[in-house]
């Protein structure tokens, strides 16, 4: 009995020795070969070439993309990636870069909207972003264009900035102070602006006059006689624009107005008593 264990403790041992064996073994199969990939991005195709030769593995130029960034001929993207670990011979896929894409880019300046659009999808391009700015001429008409005629670019879009016309264009603006000036320089540099203008009369109190003898009286002549007084009427008051400076607006200077909006200025007094009136 005393044997037979021995010779089973014996067998144990020797096949943990082979186990360990074959996976020592294993594991030096399997990595003892193993090298670091180097970087190939932005080698020329001999440069990539030698460096792989010199590490021992397979380089394989599976893709050509256009790029603005690489210049042509040289790798544009790895895999795996470098630094990554392989083994020797181990096959590297490696992208190589065309160079910005020549493409025969249309000049569409001058044209109107709708050729321009014609013209730039004949070419199988995109039609980008469209802009416009105030321009004198006839509106959606092309001034510029991005990327010029047959320029170098990786993406095919076409963006173009177009003509407007003063009527398209808001008609905002920020409204100035009229602080200060008479009744016609500020009636004329509203109208210039297109404005309506409100005055207000700041007007000062009523002068005292005589009043006038009631009718059906008796007054003396120049030669001292007596006569009689008639009814007459009283002529009306003549409203007149104002006389004094802008003492006061509203809306006040600083506020966004549109062109015809009105706009009410105070000024100091008037000729006659009056109400507000209207002055444009």
């Amino acid at each position: 009995m005393k044997q037979y264990f021995q010779l089973a403790l014996t067998a144990l041992s020797m096949i943990a020795v082979i186990l360990i064996s074959a996976a020592l073994t294993l594991r030096i199969a399997l990595h003892g070969h193993e090298l670091s990939v180097p970087n190939f991005s932005g080698m020329t195709v001999p440069e990539a070439s030698d460096a792989a030769l010199r590490s021992g593995l397979d380089l394989t130029i599976e893709n050509r993309f256009y790029s603005t960034t690489v210049p042509a001929g040289r790798m544009l993207s790895q895999a795996p990636a470098a630094g990554s670990r392989v083994r020797r011979g181990w096959q590297v896929r490696v992208t190589e870069s065309l160079g910005p894409q020549q493409v025969t880019i249309p000049d569409v300046a001058g044209e109107p909207l709708r050729q321009a659009s014609m013209d730039i999808r004949r070419m199988s391009l995109d039609l980008g972003t469209m802009a416009h700015i105030d321009a004198p001429g006839a509106p959606d008409v092309v001034l510029a264009q991005t990327p010029p005629p047959n320029a170098g670019v990786d993406q095919p879009r076409v963006s173009l900035l177009l003509s407007s016309t003063a009527n398209g264009a808001s008609s905002a603006f920020v409204l100035p102070s009229f602080v200060g000036l008479s009744y016609s320089a500020a009636n004329h540099a509203a109208a210039a602006l297109g404005l309506r203008v409100w005055y207000i009369a700041d007007t000062p109190p009523a002068p005292v006059t005589p009043k006038p003898p009631q009718a059906g009286g008796i007054k003396l002549d120049a030669n001292g006689q007596a006569i009689a007084i008639s009814a007459t009427p009283a002529a009306p008051a003549v409203p007149a624009a104002p006389v004094g400076p802008v003492t006061g607006q509203k809306p006040e200077s600083g506020y966004r107005v549109n062109r015809g909006d009105a706009v009410r200025l105070i000024f100091g007094h008037t000729v006659t008593q009056g109400g507000n009136q209207p002055g444009n």
